[in-house]
């Protein structure tokens, strides 16, 4: 057999275990909630308030900044969004308090976005404004392409309206993102890249691991040239040493690099250690088994723990 047979069987076979991923993800909302909880454990701070301020000065002690995500996306009534709305004056509360080296992150579709876009606007701008008059930061979330529209025409309103302390993210995997970075230049927006974990039909979105790599690297190239303050949020090494590269002439205060709380925690502690500043995205809360589904479901390996975690359970009980 050449070495173009080998190649055209390797292909194959990665084709064959990226359809087998694709099988085990669909099948996650099946497995048993208590298979999860224990798999996404280390992805989430706890349950309680007080779960996410032990985590983050834990964090800040190791040289480490952070940024609280309060759980509850997709919400289905005003209560609920307003309830959101207090959890987080709660965390920004605790962060002054505490005097922590962290800042807050919203997901709109918590704050009411599905229900009302004008309910998550006054909400939205409530959490800022709490922000602000504590010299405190609020990243806004992207969310499914669903959402992109409304979610930057909501960051556009605030930056207009004069709210300098919030910033967006943009999504590598999204094919329009290169050019919300011109539509947005002129605000010379604080951005949050990474490459986005929601499946997305072809047209809308990249599909294959190294389109969304050639992706992320556009849009960073794109936001550095507009003097955009830049928080790179990956855990690929490849595209770490590329961000590296590119941000070597900057000061240490002229971008940022994230992960993931429990992802790759000894490279987020080389990194901080070298200089770099890292903050680590810290979610807590009652909903957190969504939050799991989808950090599972980007992550085919841990997925299929979950399907071996689950088998051994049927089995067990055969």
């Amino acid at each position: 057999m050449g070495a173009g047979s080998y190649g055209e069987a390797g292909c194959t076979i990665a084709r064959v275990v990226r359809a087998l991923d694709h099988v085990v993800v669909r099948l996650l909302p099946l497995v048993p909630r208590a298979v999860v909880q224990r798999l996404s454990a280390p992805y989430i701070a706890g349950p309680e308030l007080a779960d996410a301020r032990r985590t983050v000065a834990a964090l800040n002690a190791a040289g480490l900044l952070a940024t609280i995500d309060v759980l509850g996306e997709e919400v289905t009534r005003p209560d609920e969004a307003e309830a959101i709305a207090a959890a987080y004056a709660d965390a920004i509360e605790a962060i002054t308090t505490d005097r922590l080296d962290a800042n807050v992150s919203v997901k709109l579709t918590g704050l009411g976005l599905k229900i009302d876009v004008s309910l998550c606007h006054a909400l939205l701008e409530r959490v800022v404004r709490d922000a602000a008059s504590r010299s405190m930061f609020v990243r806004i979330d992207m969310e499914d392409a669903s959402c992109t529209d409304d979610t930057i025409d909501l960051y556009r309103r605030l930056r207009e309206a004069g709210h300098e302390n919030v910033g967006i993210v943009l999504q590598a995997a999204l094919r329009r993102s290169v050019a919300d970075v011109a539509a947005l230049r002129g605000l010379r927006p604080n951005v949050r890249l990474c490459k986005g974990i929601y499946v997305e039909p072809p047209g809308v979105a990249f599909q294959e691991p190294d389109e969304i790599r050639r992706s992320f690297l556009d849009v960073l190239d794109a936001l550095l040239e507009a003097g955009c303050y830049t928080a790179v949020a990956t855990h690929d090494e490849w595209l770490l040493g590329e961000t590296l590269a590119r941000v070597g002439e900057l000061p240490a205060d002229g971008y940022e690099l994230q992960m993931l709380l429990g992802v790759r925690e000894a490279r987020a502690a080389e990194l901080a250690a070298a200089g770099h500043r890292l903050r680590v995205y810290v979610p807590y809360g009652l909903r957190w088994y969504e939050y799991s589904l989808r950090r599972l479901q980007e992550n085919p390996r841990m997925a299929s723990m979950v399907a071996k975690a689950t088998l051994a359970r049927l089995i067990g009980r055969g």
